[in-house]
């Protein structure tokens, strides 16, 4: 007898809980409110305070990728889901991490000052230590609802902290709340989902602290940190060197360049990556040849895409700044033009990390990283020299490039 297979196109039309569609309306409303929030504030504020703002941003994303440990990963890819200890676990390692996280950023405030020339906006860096600690407080139940594909659940309650987050974000910055506006929004969306995973998702964890069980998930999710870790040089060292070297105003301009291309190309990818992960493990668990087959049809259909939105928006890309953000912002247009090609190189990696790690090969997707470390470490010093900020933003892509070949040559080999 045959084995029975899983479809080679797993997304399921209308609007039924594990619906395609919902990750596609989430992918819409979610990143159409915070584009809509992020250039409106840098309309309102012009590229000094987004850059104060980017810093404290900056601060967060560092220690929570030295941090990483990979648990919501580890527990979307697993055979079988965790049991109430497992879960007790999960909660309590990542609330751990997020009150930890949040110390660190409020003693190292004063450092974060001295080197990135804030102008003693300490309060910047000590309000973004709460965004951690407010993820790493909210519910796990987050990841089961991801595992088991209740897409309806997920897009409920982030389109409903976008619009928190979006309708504080700009309310502040109309009232005179300068860069503290944009991180004001995006605590208020935090704490909103951490009371939504909480009162609507099942099960929930047993609130102890106990580490009982975790160590089921420390295999898989080494790889995850590891890579967490190299990402940080590759995706943050381009934002450490702009802002130490050239201060707040160019690293905003150099922030909303980048920004508004992850908007328009990469966001989609990671958003559709949320879809992708626990339908390749799905499809990967039934039986590796369809996983396979669905990996080439949305590599090739991204490949694809990607390469007619980059033309369209490097030609439209000074009207398009000149309208959106205003004349204020025009020096960043040359950069922008390189970044869409970063992000769309960007987006196809999403891709391809989804279904190495749902096939359980997480540590391609680190190695591409060590890959594309090396290059930038090789290309950055000679291309500064030469050509400055926008020298850094080619050795983004010439990297991007480097990460995603191997990831590609390590995807097609496990046919």
């Amino acid at each position: 007898m045959r084995a029975m297979r899983m479809p080679v196109w797993p997304a399921k039309a209308g609007f039924g809980p594990g619906a395609a569609t919902w990750v596609l309306l989430q992918q819409l409303v979610v990143r159409g409110l915070v584009a809509v929030k992020f250039l409106a504030i840098g309309r309102l504020l012009g590229p000094s305070a987004i850059g104060l703002a980017s810093v404290a941003l900056l601060a967060v994303a560092i220690a929570e990728a030295l941090s990483d440990t990979g648990l919501a990963q580890a527990v979307i890819q697993g055979r079988a889901p965790p049991t109430r200890d497992q879960f007790g676990a999960v909660w309590t390692t990542l609330a751990t991490r997020g009150l930890l996280i949040a110390l660190l950023l409020v003693a190292c405030a004063p450092l974060m000052d001295a080197q990135f020339h804030l102008g003693g906006a300490l309060g910047l860096v000590q309000i973004a230590a709460l965004l951690p600690l407010l993820r790493g407080v909210s519910s796990p139940a987050y990841f089961i609802a991801q595992r088991d594909r209740r897409f309806q659940q997920i897009a409920c309650i982030e389109i409903a902290c976008a619009c928190v987050d979006c309708t504080v974000g700009i309310s502040l910055a109309l009232a005179g709340a300068g860069p503290y506006a944009l991180l004001l929004g995006m605590m208020s969306g935090e704490t909103f989902k951490g009371m939504l995973t909480w009162t609507t998702l099942r099960p929930r964890p047993p609130i102890r602290l106990s580490w009982a069980g975790i160590g089921h998930y420390l295999g898989f999710s080494r790889w995850i940190w590891a890579s967490s870790v190299v990402n940080l040089v590759i995706n943050q060292f381009d934002k450490v060197m702009v802002g130490k070297l050239l201060g707040p105003t160019q690293l905003g301009a150099y922030q909303m360049s980048s920004r508004l291309a992850q908007m328009l190309l990469a966001d989609a990818a990671l958003a559709m990556a949320q879809y992708l992960f626990p339908t390749f493990a799905a499809h990967h668990r039934g039986g590796p040849r369809a996983a396979a087959r669905l990996f080439r049809l949305y590599v090739g259909a991204s490949a694809l895409g990607l390469l007619v939105v980059v033309i369209v928006l490097r030609v439209a890309a000074e009207p398009l700044f000149s309208l959106v953000l205003g004349d204020a912002w025009l020096p960043a247009v040359p950069l922008f033009r390189i970044f869409v090609i970063n992000m769309a190189i960007g987006a196809l990696i999403a891709v391809l990390v989804s279904y190495l790690r749902a096939i359980g090969d997480a540590r391609a997707a680190t190695h591409a990283s060590l890959i594309q470390a090396a290059v930038l470490i090789a290309v950055v010093p000679v291309a500064t020299h030469r050509w400055g900020v926008t020298g850094i933003a080619w050795a983004m892509t010439v990297g991007l490039a480097s990460g995603a070949t191997w990831m590609l040559y390590r995807a097609f080999r496990r046919r």
